[in-house]
């Protein structure tokens, strides 16, 4: 009898499809139609990588948050089989994310508390100075402009700076170098000087803080370092780690969600004339789920396991494909239509489990703020350019829009 995880005559018979893809094939909103026929065979697929590895791509919701939840999976990098989309040396890693417990949660514990949702709602009233402030400016000033560069990255940038302690006065050299590590195309070498640069001043950050500290998070990590908890080395590396989640993702969502709803005017039209806090967060969730700017992580398997049907075997590397999970229409029906009434709480768009984004109410407080008033505000609010024409970031880690020229 033949074993029924043993994988099919076919898979070992056809190539594995190159991975990843670009995301931007005539919607640039939606998945390749390469990836959605892959879901349609089923919930893990074979894809092949730049170094002829073939890793395993899990594109079912279910299996997906199972899997996020399961000790035999590993976001531990060290480990024999973990996969690459791009070229490493091995010095490029961010922290307690390539770690699994406890020494995850060792590292991640000590900066959960400022983290709290009931210590995020108290930031609301920041958050909106900014975003009202920024758009004063925007109307203050010409017209067309980058949505991207005026808007969309001051927004979280002034927010993460605020609360980590770090000068905004230096977003354009960490933003800098937060792009570097963030473009695909970027050498190992490149990217590691990156973290190697954004490390070094984020220590010397440190350094400052334990000297006079201050009511900021890393100011907050001075007596684990003192306690010798912590290594300054490791505080830094936490710091590089939440500036680069804490202003890269947002400003992604911010300009591809503007972008998105521009392009669903009947959508836009239910937000913009919607004053409602619970409309608002619920369009947001939608926004997170049509959009999922992390489109993957890498995970390898510690033993073997079983998904959906198939043997993945103690070594193989997978890739939990968020992109995909949340265009699952076995969870979303429909899961191709932006649609900012539909229940979608349940998106991975952050990630889940252990590992999920311990930045993600912060981000859905940024975005409740910026979609309940940029557009209320700028009611004429529109893209000054061909669809076609827009710079999408299809050689970054995070998806979204290198510029977004905007009129109204």
């Amino acid at each position: 009898m033949s074993d029924p995880l043993a994988g099919s005559p076919t898979e070992a018979t056809t190539p594995a499809p190159d991975y990843p893809m670009p995301r931007a094939t005539g919607c640039p909103f939606d998945p390749p139609p390469a990836l959605k026929a892959m879901q349609r065979k089923g919930p893990v697929t074979r894809v092949r990588t730049f170094d002829g590895n073939t890793p395993w791509l899990v594109t079912g919701h279910a299996d997906l948050r199972a899997l996020s939840l399961d000790p035999k999976i590993s976001a531990d990098n060290t480990l024999p089989g973990y996969p690459q989309t791009v070229p490493s040396d091995g010095e490029d890693a961010l922290s307690f994310i390539v770690m699994d417990n406890p020494e995850h949660a060792r590292l991640r514990r000590m900066v959960t508390a400022p983290f709290t949702a009931k210590k995020m709602e108290k930031l609301r009233p920041s958050v909106q100075r900014i975003v009202d402030g920024l758009i004063d400016d925007m109307l203050a000033g010409p017209t067309p402009v980058d949505l991207v560069e005026v808007f969309a990255l001051p927004v979280p940038s002034l927010v993460i700076c605020e609360l980590l302690g770090v000068p905004y006065s230096d977003h354009q050299f960490f933003r800098e170098n937060t792009h570097i590590i963030a473009r695909r195309s970027s050498s190992p070498e490149d990217r590691t000087s990156a973290l190697a640069t954004l490390t070094d001043y984020l220590g010397d950050l440190m350094g400052q803080k334990l000297a006079h500290p201050a009511d900021d998070l890393l100011s907050g990590l001075v007596p684990r370092v003192q306690a010798g908890e912590l290594t300054r080395q490791e505080a830094a590396q936490m710091g590089v780690l939440l500036l680069l989640a804490g202003h890269e993702t947002s400003a992604n969502m911010i300009a591809l969600g503007a972008l998105a709803l521009m392009e669903h005017p009947e959508q836009l039209a239910q937000l913009r004339e919607s004053d409602d806090p619970t409309f608002i967060a619920a369009a947001v969730e939608e926004l997170l789920r049509y959009l999922t700017v992390v489109q993957d992580r890498p995970r390898v398997a510690r033993e073997d396991i079983e998904i959906g049907g198939q043997l993945v075997r103690a070594g193989e590397g997978l890739f939990l494909s968020y992109d995909m999970a949340n265009r699952d229409p076995e969870k979303f029906p429909d899961p191709d239509r932006l649609d900012l009434r539909r229940d979608a709480r349940r998106h991975v768009a952050f990630g889940h489990g252990a590992h999920q984004c311990l930045g993600h109410t912060l981000a859905r407080i940024e975005l409740q703020v910026v979609f309940g008033t940029l557009h209320r505000r700028i009611p004429t609010l529109e893209v000054a350019t061909q669809l076609e024409k827009l710079p999408f970031k299809h050689d970054a880690l995070i998806y979204g829009v290198h510029e977004l020229p905007v009129t109204w």
